[in-house]
């Protein structure tokens, strides 16, 4: 399929080794995202390449890739917020039921839920929360096998307990939304935390120092290989991760539902809430494509299998999407998981004020200071024509306007 003649996407991406399908137009990507597409496609691993509309530079491989390998998996693929993902859940609430300041309830959110650098004081109560049967069951399990994990890791199951349910800082957030028909959705953006991280940090650590990897012209894109005990280690580890991360959504949720229905209960309003939507964007899936077994690592991108739900956030201030996935194989069914950045964090800071701040998020219940600004809207690629780019991937459920919105 060559569609470099015509305006449609996906587009080849000219230079690229490995089959490179663009849902993005080359002129419209940072000439650093295209350098660091083309060098993963370049890896003698590599089946295929998929780049999201989303798409820009990022640390190690690009965000808004899917790179789908044969008998091997790049740490950097995946990035290290493993598992890093969406929730959302549909309330019996409409807008009509809100109050007209939700100042009240923000602070609320922010007292139950820690944002940034904090932690529970230990991990709340999951009975209570009801998060103890169906996909949620097995805590002991889970926490059993934190013993299996990397050894450089063993003195963090302490701090990973107490950040079970809290937000992060960066671009993570919660956020009171509603959508055209005036009903009101919960959802929130957050991942694997601290873990996490330390995980990822030493895979990517051993893998650069591993013989094959040594000649890359990007030792950031070292990779394990299929049948060796680092690939074991790391998936295993990977795996856990992914597992700690929806995990970490679904309380920070019920928390959420907690505090959401305490606040109306007051008000002489019960709260009910329907079936919740979650999604990875940064993981790890062993899938098949053309009779091809292949490992599929997804950085900045959801799975958009046929009737698989999804959530496309934008910025804070300019709303979300409630996606349905069409199967699109072309893409490794796959699409983006968000509008994705324009400029770095640094660039933001530089290029906005707080009063631009303000500005941009007029309506929204939310921080408006320095502390927040490099996640200013400004700073974001346009989420209209990021859904627009890619309606052969997915089909748009529910378009959500951002009411109140926490970041760390």
């Amino acid at each position: 399929m060559d569609t470099m003649e015509t305006d449609a996407l996906p587009v080849r991406l000219p230079g690229a080794k490995a089959d490179t399908l663009m849902w993005a137009r080359v002129e419209d990507v940072e000439q650093q995202a295209l350098d660091q597409l083309r060098n993963i496609s370049r890896l003698p691993w590599v089946h295929g390449l998929r780049v999201m509309p989303d798409v820009h530079l990022g640390k190690g491989a690009t965000v808004g890739s899917v790179v789908a390998m044969k008998n091997a998996v790049s740490p950097a693929a995946v990035g290290v917020d493993i598992g890093c993902g969406m929730q959302a859940v549909r309330t019996s609430l409409t807008t009509a039921d809100l109050p007209d300041d939700l100042r009240p309830l923000r602070l609320a959110v922010e007292r139950a839920i820690p944002v940034g650098f904090s932690a529970h004081k230990s991990m709340p109560d999951v009975n209570r929360l009801k998060l103890n049967h169906g996909r949620y069951a097995g805590w002991d399990r889970f926490w059993k096998s934190f013993g299996a994990l990397h050894e450089d890791v063993q003195d963090r199951e302490k701090k990973a307990k107490q950040q079970i349910g809290s937000l992060g800082g960066g671009n993570h957030f919660i956020e009171l939304t509603s959508d055209d028909e005036g009903q009101v959705w919960l959802m929130l953006h957050s991942g694997s935390r601290n873990i996490g991280k330390e995980i990822a940090e030493r895979h990517i650590y051993k893998a650069k120092g591993l013989e094959h990897n040594l000649g890359l012209p990007d030792r950031d894109l070292a990779v394990f290989l299929s049948d060796t005990e680092e690939m074991d280690a790391y998936l295993r580890d990977l795996y856990w991760a992914q597992e700690y991360a929806s995990r970490n959504r679904a309380v920070m949720m019920a928390l959420f539902c907690e505090v959401v229905s305490r606040a109306f209960a007051e008000r002489g309003k019960d709260v009910t809430y329907g079936e919740q939507i979650s999604a990875h964007h940064n993981y790890v899936a062993q899938e098949t494509y053309d009779g091809v077994d292949l490992v599929v690592t997804r950085k900045g991108a959801i799975r958009a299998g046929a009737g698989e739900y999804g959530l496309i956030p934008g910025s804070m201030g300019t709303g979300s999407y409630v996606v349905r996935g069409l199967g699109n194989e072309a893409s490794y069914c796959s699409a983006s998981h968000g509008a994705g950045r324009r400029m770095s964090r640094n660039a933001a800071k530089r290029a906005f004020t707080v009063e631009d701040l303000e500005a941009q998020t007029a309506g929204v219940e939310c921080r408006k200071d320095r502390g927040v600004l490099d996640e200013i809207p400004g700073a974001y690629k346009d989420l209209e024509s990021v859904i627009e780019a890619q309606t052969d991937l997915v089909e748009v459920v529910a378009r959500l306007t951002t009411l109140m919105c926490v970041k760390g």
